[in-house]
C-alpha cells in the first residue's frame, strides 16, 4: 500500500468500528465484513471486490497491533498532509510532516524518494517506525490483505432408511480428523448437507473451510419416500375387498395400525394414516396404504364350484366396455 494511503484513509471508518475498537471486536467485524463482500459470494460483482480490497487493507494494518500504533502515529499528523518531490511548492508537504515529527521547521531539508521495491522512501519510513516496510502486507485474497478461509472439503456416506426418516448424529472421518455431523430428520438420497466450519484450516489464521456431505440413503424393503409421505403397498384378499374387512398395516416404527378396507374396494385405491409419514421442522406427512387385491393362484374344488356360482349372480355387463369405448373414439 502506498503510504500517502495511511494519511487519506480512516480505516476504522471503512470498518465501521470506533478508534478503540478491541482486537475480538475487530475481528468479529471484519469477518462479518468479509463474508458479505467475499468475491466467491459475489461473482462478478465488481464493486464488491472493491469493498471486499477496501476492508481487507483496513483490517491488515488494524488487526496488527505493531501496525496499528504506526497508523494511528501517522493519522494523529493530519490527514491532510501530501507528500511532494524535492523542491515541490506548496504548504503540508513531505518536508513539514518529517518537520514535525522531530519538531523542526522542516524547511530546507532534502529528501529523495521512489516508488516501487527497494525505494528509498520506504526504506527511511520502515527505519522511523522500525518495520521493513512501510504499511507492507502478506496473505489474503489475491494479495488484498486480511485472513483467507480454509478450503471446503467434500465427502460422502451411506445410512438407512430408518436413520434418513428420524435423524441421527454420525461420525465421520475427513482428512484423518474425526468429525461429528448431525444429519436432519428427512433428508433425501443424494442430498448435500453443508457443515459450515468443518473444512481445511486457514493457512492464515482465519476461518476454517465448510464440509459439504453427499449422503446415499439404503432402499427400504417395504416403504417409499414420497416428498414427507411414506407410502406402503398392502395386498388384501378377494373377499376382503368385495365383503369388507379391518387388516392391520405396517408403520416405519415397527407397531401396526388398523385400517378399515370398505366393502367394493378396488385395488390401487390409497388409504391415508395421519401423522404417521417423516416428520421435519417444516412438516410432517402422512403414511399412504395402497391396497394391492391378491388373486388365489389355486383353487379347491370346492372354491372353484363356489365361485363360478358366485358368478352366476353378478349383473351381466362387462366392466371393460368403457376402455374399449375410449380407446376406439381415440382411434378416429
Amino acid at each position: 500500500m502506498a503510504s500517502q494511503d495511511w494519511f487519506d484513509k480512516d480505516f476504522y471508518k471503512v470498518l465501521g468500528v470506533s478508534k478503540d475498537v478491541s482486537q475480538s471486536e475487530l475481528k468479529k467485524t471484519y469477518r462479518k465484513l468479509a463474508r458479505q463482500y467475499h468475491p466467491d459470494s459475489n461473482p462478478g460483482d465488481a464493486k464488491a471486490e472493491a469493498k471486499f480490497k477496501e476492508i481487507s487493507e483496513a483490517y491488515s494494518v488494524l488487526s496488527d497491533e505493531e501496525q496499528r500504533k504506526e497508523y494511528d502515529q501517522v493519522r494523529a499528523m493530519g490527514s491532510g498532509a501530501r507528500f511532494t518531490a524535492p523542491g515541490g511548492a506548496g504548504n503540508g508537504g513531505f518536508e513539514d510532516v518529517f518537520g514535525s515529527m522531530f519538531n523542526q521547521g522542516g524547511r530546507g531539508q532534502s529528501y529523495t524518494f521512489q516508488q516501487g521495491g527497494g525505494g528509498q522512501y520506504d526504506d527511511l519510513l520502515g527505519g522511523l517506525f522500525g518495520n521493513g516496510r512501510f504499511g507492507q502486507s502478506t496473505g489474503g485474497y489475491r494479495g488484498y490483505g486480511g485472513p483467507t478461509p480454509g478450503q471446503d472439503v467434500s465427502a460422502s456416506t451411506t445410512i438407512d432408511f430408518q436413520t434418513a426418516v428420524t435423524g441421527e448424529t454420525v461420525h465421520l472421518t475427513v482428512d484423518g480428523e474425526t468429525v461429528k455431523v448431525r444429519i436432519p430428520a428427512g433428508v433425501t438420497d443424494k442430498q448435500r448437507i453443508r457443515v459450515p466450519r468443518k473444512g481445511r484450516p486457514s493457512p492464515d489464521g482465519g476461518e476454517r473451510g465448510d464440509l459439504y456431505l453427499t449422503v446415499t440413503v439404503r432402499k427400504h424393503p417395504v416403504f417409499e419416500r414420497d416428498g414427507l409421505h411414506l407410502r406402503v403397498n398392502v395386498p388384501v384378499t378377494f373377499a376382503e375387498a368385495t365383503l369388507g374387512a379391518t387388516i392391520e398395516v405396517p408403520t416405519l416404527s415397527g407397531d401396526v395400525v388398523r385400517l378399515k378396507v370398505a366393502p367394493g374396494t378396488p385395488s390401487g385405491r390409497v388409504l391415508r394414516v395421519k401423522g404417521r409419514g417423516v416428520a421435519t421442522k417444516k412438516g410432517t406427512g402422512d403414511l399412504l396404504a395402497t391396497v394391492q387385491v391378491v388373486v388365489p393362484s389355486h383353487l379347491t374344488k370346492a372354491g372353484e364350484e363356489a365361485l363360478k356360482a358366485f358368478e352366476q349372480t353378478l349383473p351381466d355387463e362387462n366392466p371393460r366396455d368403457e376402455l374399449l369405448a375410449k380407446a376406439k373414439a381415440s382411434a378416429r
